[in-house]
Protein backbone atom coordinates (compact mmCIF):
# COMPACT_ATOMS: atom_id res chain seq x y z
CA UNK A 1 0.00 0.00 0.00
CA UNK A 2 1.35 3.52 -0.69
CA UNK A 3 -0.29 5.53 1.66
CA UNK A 4 -1.31 9.14 0.53
CA UNK A 5 -1.08 11.06 3.92
CA UNK A 6 0.78 9.52 7.17
CA UNK A 7 0.10 9.79 10.64
CA UNK A 8 2.61 12.51 11.36
CA UNK A 9 1.11 14.62 8.55
CA UNK A 10 -2.03 14.41 9.24
CA UNK A 11 -1.78 15.06 13.30
CA UNK A 12 -0.57 18.29 11.88
CA UNK A 13 -3.66 19.69 10.58
CA UNK A 14 -5.70 19.01 13.98
CA UNK A 15 -5.93 21.53 16.16
CA UNK A 16 -3.55 21.02 19.72
CA UNK A 17 -6.52 21.64 21.98
CA UNK A 18 -8.95 19.37 21.26
CA UNK A 19 -12.25 17.60 22.56
CA UNK A 20 -11.61 14.56 24.57
CA UNK A 21 -14.23 13.24 22.42
CA UNK A 22 -13.23 13.80 18.90
CA UNK A 23 -9.62 14.78 19.26
CA UNK A 24 -6.97 12.61 16.97
CA UNK A 25 -6.41 9.59 19.46
CA UNK A 26 -9.92 9.45 18.31
CA UNK A 27 -8.74 9.63 14.55
CA UNK A 28 -6.31 6.90 14.79
CA UNK A 29 -8.73 4.59 16.73
CA UNK A 30 -11.17 4.64 13.93
CA UNK A 31 -8.11 4.38 11.35
CA UNK A 32 -7.64 1.21 13.01
CA UNK A 33 -10.64 -0.30 12.46
CA UNK A 34 -11.11 1.43 9.68
CA UNK A 35 -8.29 -0.74 8.20
CA UNK A 36 -8.99 -3.68 10.04
CA UNK A 37 -12.42 -3.89 8.43
CA UNK A 38 -11.27 -2.71 4.91
CA UNK A 39 -8.98 -5.83 4.68
CA UNK A 40 -11.75 -7.90 5.60
CA UNK A 41 -14.05 -6.31 2.88
CA UNK A 42 -11.43 -5.76 0.05
CA UNK A 43 -11.61 -1.74 0.45
CA UNK A 44 -8.91 0.13 -1.01
CA UNK A 45 -6.75 0.29 1.92
CA UNK A 46 -4.95 4.05 1.31
CA UNK A 47 -8.05 6.06 0.52
CA UNK A 48 -9.47 4.65 3.47
CA UNK A 49 -6.43 5.04 5.45
CA UNK A 50 -6.27 8.73 4.16
CA UNK A 51 -10.41 9.43 4.71
CA UNK A 52 -10.06 8.21 8.14
CA UNK A 53 -7.13 9.65 9.80
CA UNK A 54 -8.99 12.87 8.17
CA UNK A 55 -12.62 12.66 8.85
CA UNK A 56 -12.70 14.68 11.83
CA UNK A 57 -10.06 17.70 10.86
CA UNK A 58 -12.68 19.95 10.92
CA UNK A 59 -14.68 18.91 13.79
CA UNK A 60 -13.82 21.93 15.96
CA UNK A 61 -14.37 24.55 13.55
CA UNK A 62 -17.69 26.88 14.71
CA UNK A 63 -20.19 24.82 12.48
CA UNK A 64 -19.91 21.17 14.45
CA UNK A 65 -23.00 20.09 12.60
CA UNK A 66 -21.29 20.73 8.64
CA UNK A 67 -18.02 19.71 9.84
CA UNK A 68 -18.36 16.68 7.49
CA UNK A 69 -18.31 18.76 4.67
CA UNK A 70 -15.78 21.20 5.51
CA UNK A 71 -13.61 18.31 6.32
CA UNK A 72 -14.27 16.90 2.72
CA UNK A 73 -13.14 20.29 1.24
CA UNK A 74 -9.97 20.63 4.14
CA UNK A 75 -9.23 16.92 2.79
CA UNK A 76 -9.00 17.53 -0.92
CA UNK A 77 -6.52 20.38 0.33
CA UNK A 78 -4.26 19.05 1.81
CA UNK A 79 -4.10 15.60 -0.29
CA UNK A 80 -4.12 17.91 -3.35
CA UNK A 81 -0.99 19.97 -1.87
CA UNK A 82 0.60 16.64 -1.16
CA UNK A 83 0.92 15.54 -5.12
CA UNK A 84 -2.29 12.90 -4.64
CA UNK A 85 -3.88 12.17 -7.71
CA UNK A 86 -7.32 14.02 -8.19
CA UNK A 87 -9.74 10.96 -9.07
CA UNK A 88 -8.38 9.20 -5.51
CA UNK A 89 -8.64 12.42 -3.49
CA UNK A 90 -11.95 12.88 -4.57
CA UNK A 91 -12.60 9.49 -3.19
CA UNK A 92 -11.39 10.50 -0.04
CA UNK A 93 -13.75 13.53 -0.01
CA UNK A 94 -16.89 11.61 -0.69
CA UNK A 95 -15.55 9.27 2.38
CA UNK A 96 -15.29 12.32 4.92
CA UNK A 97 -18.13 14.18 3.54
CA UNK A 98 -20.26 10.84 4.25
CA UNK A 99 -19.19 10.12 7.69
CA UNK A 100 -21.59 11.63 9.57
CA UNK A 101 -24.42 10.00 11.61
CA UNK A 102 -26.97 12.66 12.17
CA UNK A 103 -27.86 14.83 9.04
CA UNK A 104 -25.61 13.21 6.72
CA UNK A 105 -25.12 14.86 3.21
CA UNK A 106 -25.66 12.19 1.39
CA UNK A 107 -25.17 8.35 1.86
CA UNK A 108 -21.60 6.65 1.87
CA UNK A 109 -22.04 5.06 -1.78
CA UNK A 110 -18.31 3.51 -2.27
CA UNK A 111 -16.50 0.40 -0.06
CA UNK A 112 -14.04 2.61 1.23
CA UNK A 113 -16.81 5.42 2.85
CA UNK A 114 -19.00 2.46 4.02
CA UNK A 115 -15.95 1.15 5.66
CA UNK A 116 -14.71 4.66 7.20
CA UNK A 117 -18.60 5.26 8.40
CA UNK A 118 -18.92 1.96 9.98
CA UNK A 119 -15.34 2.44 11.89
CA UNK A 120 -16.01 6.04 13.24
CA UNK A 121 -19.64 4.69 14.26
CA UNK A 122 -17.90 1.33 15.76
CA UNK A 123 -15.86 4.33 18.04
CA UNK A 124 -19.07 5.96 19.47
CA UNK A 125 -20.10 2.41 21.26
CA UNK A 126 -18.47 0.01 23.63
CA UNK A 127 -16.56 0.79 26.17
CA UNK A 128 -14.38 3.36 24.52
CA UNK A 129 -18.04 4.97 22.95
CA UNK A 130 -19.30 4.91 27.36
CA UNK A 131 -16.42 6.84 27.77
CA UNK A 132 -16.53 9.05 25.03
CA UNK A 133 -20.11 10.38 26.05
CA UNK A 134 -19.38 11.42 29.15
CA UNK A 135 -16.21 13.25 28.26
CA UNK A 136 -18.37 14.88 26.10
CA UNK A 137 -21.04 15.61 28.53
CA UNK A 138 -18.84 16.91 30.88
CA UNK A 139 -17.28 19.31 28.00
CA UNK A 140 -21.28 20.31 27.92
CA UNK A 141 -22.10 20.57 31.48
CA UNK A 142 -24.15 17.88 30.92
CA UNK A 143 -25.84 16.04 34.49
CA UNK A 144 -23.71 12.17 34.73
CA UNK A 145 -27.78 11.14 34.40
CA UNK A 146 -31.18 12.04 34.00
CA UNK A 147 -34.28 9.87 33.52
CA UNK A 148 -35.27 9.87 29.92
CA UNK A 149 -39.05 10.31 29.20
CA UNK A 150 -40.88 7.91 26.75
CA UNK A 151 -41.59 10.82 24.55
CA UNK A 152 -37.61 11.16 24.28
CA UNK A 153 -37.42 7.61 23.58
CA UNK A 154 -39.86 7.63 20.74
CA UNK A 155 -38.01 10.67 18.95
CA UNK A 156 -39.75 13.90 20.00
CA UNK A 157 -38.56 16.80 20.93
CA UNK A 158 -39.19 16.98 24.98
CA UNK A 159 -36.70 19.83 26.01
CA UNK A 160 -34.93 17.82 28.43
CA UNK A 161 -32.12 18.67 29.80
CA UNK A 162 -29.43 15.88 27.37
CA UNK A 163 -27.07 13.72 29.29
CA UNK A 164 -24.90 10.66 28.31
CA UNK A 165 -28.13 8.63 28.98
CA UNK A 166 -30.26 10.69 26.70
CA UNK A 167 -27.59 10.32 23.61
CA UNK A 168 -27.74 6.74 24.05
CA UNK A 169 -30.99 6.30 23.82
CA UNK A 170 -31.21 8.92 20.55
CA UNK A 171 -28.20 7.55 18.67
CA UNK A 172 -25.89 4.89 20.46
CA UNK A 173 -28.49 2.53 20.59
CA UNK A 174 -29.21 2.94 16.90
CA UNK A 175 -25.77 2.70 15.73
CA UNK A 176 -25.34 -1.41 15.67
CA UNK A 177 -28.05 -1.63 13.24
CA UNK A 178 -26.91 1.24 10.90
CA UNK A 179 -23.38 -0.24 10.08
CA UNK A 180 -22.88 -0.80 6.57
CA UNK A 181 -20.77 -4.01 6.06
CA UNK A 182 -20.55 -7.59 7.41
CA UNK A 183 -16.89 -6.77 8.83
CA UNK A 184 -18.34 -3.52 10.94
CA UNK A 185 -21.81 -5.09 11.38
CA UNK A 186 -19.54 -8.37 13.37
CA UNK A 187 -17.51 -5.94 15.26
CA UNK A 188 -20.64 -3.99 16.56
CA UNK A 189 -22.23 -6.89 18.89
CA UNK A 190 -19.80 -7.36 21.24
CA UNK A 191 -19.54 -3.58 21.71
CA UNK A 192 -23.47 -2.91 21.64
CA UNK A 193 -23.63 -5.53 24.35
CA UNK A 194 -21.26 -4.05 26.38
CA UNK A 195 -22.69 -0.52 26.74
CA UNK A 196 -26.34 -1.89 26.70
CA UNK A 197 -25.22 -3.68 30.27
CA UNK A 198 -23.24 -0.63 31.16
CA UNK A 199 -26.52 1.93 30.87
CA UNK A 200 -28.91 -0.99 32.56
CA UNK A 201 -26.05 -0.77 35.39
CA UNK A 202 -26.06 2.41 35.70
CA UNK A 203 -29.72 2.95 35.74
CA UNK A 204 -30.31 0.21 38.54
CA UNK A 205 -26.97 1.78 40.27
CA UNK A 206 -28.79 5.40 40.45
CA UNK A 207 -32.25 4.08 41.92
CA UNK A 208 -30.48 2.55 44.42
CA UNK A 209 -31.30 -1.01 42.89
CA UNK A 210 -27.56 -2.22 42.37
Amino acid sequence: MSEMISVKEARRHYPSARSGAHGFDHALRVTALAERIAREEGADLAIVRAAALLHDVAAAGPDRENHHRAGAAEARRILLALGQPAARVEAVAHCVETHRFRKPAEAPETLEAQCVYDADKLDAIGAVGVARAFVYGAEEGQALWGDVSPAFRAGQETGEPHTPHHEFHCKLVHIRDRLYTETGRRIAAGRHRAMVDFFARMAGEVAGEA
